[in-house]
């Protein structure tokens, strides 16, 4: 006998169909062939069964009404019961897949990376004693009064020490699910609520200062800690650029490398300013200089001079597009910060560049690469291609899931 299912039912076009069966978790709205509401209103943000245009159960999802992805798969199972019980399973699968991969560094990582841990549109990052969140779907805003006191349990049952809960959900995005912009201290219950949202973190053996409420995006950027890594290990005795320092991670991993220089630049006298006490309180300070500075400006400024004051250009920039609309504009962006770095470089100089856009594929960003170093008149030596770290898994089959680009070359 088939059993009842209790969800309101949405027929998928066959094209959903296929992209659903390949593992892909989205529907988006002009896929959708007829809704079975079984006589009641489906709120926003409920849960809803996807099936094919032959009645076969295709998935489980969350809705979004104002949403063009109006469905987001999060089980494909139909025997699974959607309770506290089944969340709180899936939060220890995706904490113990950071323990597994992570090790010693899980003070600072990412602990939820939306589809990527089967949680859409949800973002959790552990900063130190504190978890920062961005909710990005009508899904898990409606979700997290019973996700977020079960993050806090599994954590502190697992020894960890987390005092609180910061949501930053000043993000524009969210208006595409019909959300307001907010940030504040989400309440757990029987928890006093931290007197700042400023805590410390170590990575690779640096401390810094990260702000979660003011701070770009959850006040860190996790993705990037073994890139940075990489980059320390080159680095000794060279004059290094740093571009887009943010909080100067970069810039800080390359002096504790033992670079000679290192100049951290950013559009930010925030950033710069918390870069340079992120420098004096990790003592890295005397080898450091800070500037304020636009670096589409900079670069031709530097090029201007006839002199190579750096043999190390690290480009690590937001991202120039979030839209597939701007590919070609962001690629331009792209192409003029790489070639500037590329023409002030000494031969066999070296350069770190990235892009952490999704919409800017690999092949566009190497070829983008490409035709730099082409208009500049040099040649790239391959160092090392990276990605994201790997508590930013990557889902092969949600592409959207691979998003960073982070490649080491040897200008020649």
């Amino acid at each position: 006998m088939k059993q009842q299912r209790q969800f309101p039912s949405f027929t998928v076009t066959r094209k959903a169909q296929a992209a659903l069966e390949d593992g892909h978790p989205w529907v988006y709205d002009a896929e959708i062939l007829n809704i079975d509401s079984q006589g009641e209103v489906i709120p926003n943000g409920s849960l809803v069964d996807v099936v094919s245009d032959k009645n076969r159960y295709l998935g489980t999802g969350v809705l979004s009404e104002k949403s063009k992805i109006r469905i987001r798969i999060i089980s494909r199972n139909t025997n699974d019961r959607f309770d506290a019980a089944f969340f709180e399973r899936r939060i220890r699968y995706a904490w113990d897949y950071r323990k597994t991969v992570m090790a010693e560094d899980m003070e600072a990582c990412r602990v939820i990376f939306g589809e990527a841990d089967q949680f859409p549109g949800l973002t959790v990052d552990r900063l130190g004693s504190l978890l920062v969140t961005q909710t990005l779907s009508v899904g898990m805003e409606r979700l997290k009064p019973m996700l977020f006191p079960l993050l806090y349990k599994v954590l502190t049952e697992d020894g960890q020490k987390i005092t609180g809960i910061f949501e930053r959900n000043d993000v524009a995005i969210r208006a595409l699910e019909g959300l307001e912009q907010n940030k504040g201290w989400f309440a757990l219950e029987g928890v006093p609520q931290p007197e700042s949202a400023v805590t410390r973190i170590r990575e690779n053996g640096i401390e810094y200062e990260v702000d979660a409420e003011n701070g770009q995006k959850t006040g860190y950027f996790l993705d990037q800690k073994y890139n940075r890594r990489a980059v320390g290990r080159l680095v000794k005795g060279k004059r290094v650029l740093d571009c887009f320092t943010h909080t100067g991670s970069f810039a800080l991993n390359a002096a504790l490398g033992g670079a000679s220089l290192v100049t951290a630049v950013d559009i930010s006298e925030a950033a710069v300013g918390m870069a340079r006490r992120n420098a004096v309180s990790n003592g890295l300070d005397g080898v450091m200089e800070f500037k304020t500075a636009n670096v589409f400006d900079l670069l031709p400024e530097l090029e201007k001079t006839g002199e190579k004051p750096y043999d190390f250009i690290i480009l690590d920039p937001p991202a120039f597009t979030k839209s597939r609309k701007k590919i070609d504009d962001a690629l331009r962006g792209y192409k003029e910060i790489n070639y500037r770095a590329m023409k002030l470089l000494p031969r066999g100089g070296y350069l770190a560049t990235c892009s952490c856009s999704h919409f800017v594929t690999d092949d566009l960003f190497s070829g983008m690469l490409m035709d730099a170093a082409h208009d500049a008149q040099v040649e790239l030596r391959q160092v090392e291609a990276r990605q994201q770290a790997p508590d930013h898994p990557i889902l092969w089959n949600v592409p959207e899931t691979d998003y960073l680009k982070f490649y080491i070359f040897q200008v020649i």
